[in-house]
């Protein structure tokens, strides 16, 4: 995360005495990736983060593939998923490869675990919902549209606001560490003018609340495709001051400034943010393309080295019928793929769209999880077809 923040109180020099009040020295810890050349931040805990009591492996996750491997495109309707659970517990796999993994929850636990995914960096897609997230690095305030972003090994607490309603959550797991797209950065790392966005819309943690609390405090952590759990002798939450570039932060959807242009501009301007082996785009309400001749629907393509995802947080979309909000559709390499039946035509002359989605675009081929079949539209690879009868016919002078 190439923005510097300072939280808390933190000595005038990294690695020099720092002291508790009762003359203790406080337990530094540096957290980030990519050994010691990475984004880090330096952490200082009342406690030792390393006074593990007990250690176990809960439970193996096992991702299964869908034994269907037939090439066509697929829709699945969330509407229709099974919900209830823990928003880390109860996560229903949908999409998967050894980049990235797309997963869907409508959790309605009382309270949720502590946890820490130690394999993946997580972007939550905040579709409904909202409350606190809560982690060694303080607490970040979460409203509906938010993409929270959790780097790996970063302990947090989901606590959500029930009078809000039951949140629903997008769940993008990546090996990779997740950033800002590299053109829209300059030499130095800020973001560029030309940017959909600035530094000015990425949330911070707001407020430290270090707990110097004793006993028992279990933490599920996954790694190595399992979920285990360490139990600490103190609160995890116990960090009175860090700084750095590593923490959890929040980027909210409607706050993406859509590119537009005279003719339609292809998908890669609705990017959002960059990953290893993928992509993540915003598509928002925004004016459409302003020629008299344009045609804002976008054409057919094939995109030959990626499979194309997208999460309809909208029931509008400009280019598709048939879908619904929290839809999801995947069209796959190897199949062109583009506007349903009449919906270019009907885009001619339109002035603006109010859809919003997310769209996950993978460069290696993805896998349909097992689970997601229970809330397929199984006719979605048909739908080209069945719905030609719809064509507008073309205005005659």
């Amino acid at each position: 995360m190439p923005i510097y923040h300072l939280m808390g109180d933190v000595p005038r020099k990294r690695h020099i005495v720092f002291r508790r009040p009762d003359g203790g020295l406080y337990a530094e810890e540096l957290m980030g990736h990519e050994g010691f050349t990475g984004t880090a931040s330096l952490l200082y805990h009342i406690h030792p983060p390393t006074t593990v009591k007990a250690a176990r492996r809960v439970r193996t996750i096992t991702w299964e593939a869908d034994d269907d491997t037939s090439l066509r495109h697929r829709h699945f309707r969330t509407a229709r998923a099974a919900t209830g659970g823990s928003a880390i517990l109860d996560r229903i796999p949908l999409l998967f490869n050894a980049d990235i993994g797309m997963l869907y929850v409508e959790p309605d636990a009382a309270e949720e675990p502590l946890y820490r995914n130690s394999q993946a960096d997580e972007v939550v897609y905040v579709a409904e919902g909202g409350g606190e997230l809560h982690s060694v690095f303080g607490v970040l305030p979460v409203k509906p549209g938010d993409y929270v972003v959790i780097h790996r090994n970063i302990t947090h607490q989901w606590r959500f606001d029930r009078a809000q309603g039951t949140p629903k959550l997008l769940v993008m797991e990546s090996r990779g560490h997740i950033r800002f797209p590299r053109r829209y950065l300059n030499d130095m790392g800020q973001l560029l003018e030309g940017a959909p966005y600035s530094e000015r819309d990425i949330r911070r943690p707001t407020a430290l609340e270090p707990h110097d609390e004793r006993g028992e405090f279990p933490i599920l952590v996954k790694q190595y495709d399992a979920l285990n759990e360490l139990v600490l002798d103190h609160h995890p939450f116990d960090v009175v001051g860090w700084d750095g570039y590593f923490y959890p932060w929040a980027f909210n959807i409607h706050d993406f400034e859509p590119i537009v242009g005279r003719i339609h501009q292809p998908p890669p301007v609705h990017q959002t943010f960059q990953g290893d082996g993928f992509v993540i785009c915003s598509f928002c309400p925004r004016p459409y393309d302003f020629d008299p001749q344009a045609i804002p629907a976008p054409y057919n393509h094939s995109n030959v080295d990626s499979d194309e995802v997208l999460f309809y947080a909208s029931s509008e979309f400009m280019s598709r019928k048939g879908i619904e909000y929290g839809s999801i559709t995947h069209h796959p390499d190897g199949l062109p793929h583009g506007p349903h039946p009449g919906r270019a035509e009907a885009s001619i002359g339109a002035t603006h769209t109010d859809e919003l989605a997310v769209m996950m675009d993978s460069f290696r081929p993805l896998r349909v999880a097992k689970a997601a079949e229970a809330f397929e539209d199984l006719e979605y690879h048909r739908s080209w077809v069945d719905q030609q009868h719809e064509q507008f016919n073309p205005p005659t002078s």
